[in-house]
Formats: structure tokens, sequence, C-alpha cells
């Protein structure tokens, strides 16, 4: 799943060029154009980051902060702003921003400074996207569309044996050693049966059979 954040400039062009960039790295991005607006989406769950400028209608970007940390103190907020003035810094800083960013301001630098907070921010979430689940390896969970989808302990183990071997093929034999932790050609039915259950669960899962071989996970 795509980290998600959100923009809210009032200058739509500036928006809009924000958002591209960030979306060519990878991310979803939803746009803001005035205070009510973004204040209307501040208790969304799935919001990583807030970019925020400071000039916003009759209210201003260091309202918004404090709607979103009476919400939580965890997603990191950066304000853009045209004022290059220490006493705004500090005001953001006091307020629970984690970077302040000058207008104008390099594309480029804004990415950099918006990758790494991301980075330390959600460096201990090893979450990866496969086939439009998401699986988080610190918890052992898969979800889609939010939704849990319970995994018994050998079910998940597979998925992940192909999760971390992606677009390679393995036999049966090889599959057994690396999910079973033996080779045993008297066992090759747990494998199909594991993979049945597998299957069902997550009907998406771009797990291939290979005839007269194994299996395989394509993109």
């Amino acid at each position: 799943m795509k980290k998600v954040i959100a923009v809210v400039e009032d200058e739509r062009d500036l928006n809009s060029l924000v958002k591209r960039y960030l979306e060519k790295e990878g991310y979803e991005v939803r746009s803001y154009y005035t205070y009510d607006e973004a204040e209307a989406h501040v208790n969304d769950d799935d919001i990583h980051l807030w970019l925020l400028d400071i000039m916003l209608d009759d209210k201003s970007g260091f309202d918004l902060i404090e709607e979103i940390r009476r919400k939580t103190t965890d997603i990191p907020v950066i304000f853009m702003s045209a004022r290059d003035k220490e006493f705004d810094r500090i005001i953001g800083l006091e307020k629970g921003s984690d970077d302040y960013i000058t207008k104008p301001f390099s594309m480029k630098e804004m990415v950099l400074r918006v990758n790494n907070i991301m980075k330390r921010t959600y460096r201990d979430s090893m979450r990866v996207e496969v086939n439009g689940y998401e699986i988080d390896d610190t918890q052992r969970k898969v979800y889609k569309d939010g939704e849990v989808i319970p995994l018994t302990t050998l079910e998940y183990n597979l998925l992940m044996f192909f999760v971390k071997n992606k677009e390679k093929p393995f036999t049966r034999e090889q599959i057994l050693s690396g999910v079973w932790g033996y080779d045993s050609f008297t066992q090759d039915r747990v494998v199909d049966d594991t993979m049945r259950r597998l299957r069902k669960k997550m009907p998406g899962l771009n797990i291939n059979s290979i005839y007269a071989y194994g299996y395989r996970l394509d993109s």
C-alpha cells in the first residue's frame, strides 16, 4: 500500500507541481486548497504525512497543525511558506512540525526532505505490496483494502517464501525445504494443499503453477 501525503496549498499550480513530483516517488497524494477542505480530513487514519502551507485563506497552517496534533503526535508535518522568518520556524516547531521549507523551493529538495522524514518515521514498518495486498512482516499480517486476511503460520510462511523470491520458479521439493525445513518426495501434497488454501484466501495472488515442476510468484 502506498504512503499517503496530504498537500495543503492554496496556489493551485504549486499544489499540482508538488503532487506530480511526489507521485513520481510512488506516494499517493491528496490535494487540498483551503483550510476547511483539509480540516475535514484531519481524522483520516491513512494519511502518513501532511505538507502544509502557512497562509490559508482566513486561517493558517498553524491552526491546522493544532487540529492534527489533537488527533495524533505521530504523523509528520512539514510547513511550506514564503515567509522566511525565524519567528515562523520557531512557532512551527513549537506546534509540532517536523520540517520547514521556504518558498520558492526546489522540488528535488522537497522530495528529499519528505523521503528522509518518511524513512525516519516509518523505518520500523516492514511493509511490502504484492499483487494488491499489503504485507506487514513485522506483525506478520496481510491486508486487502485495509482488512486483515487471517492466515495460518504455514500459509504466511509459504506466502513470504515466494514474496522474498519473486519471479523465481521452485519445485515442490525446494518449497518443502524452504518453508517446512525438510526435503521429502512423499510430502509433495502438503505444498499443494497449503497453496490451495492460500489461493482461496488471497485470490488476487499471482502465484502460477508450472506444469510438471512447481510454482512461481509473478508481478
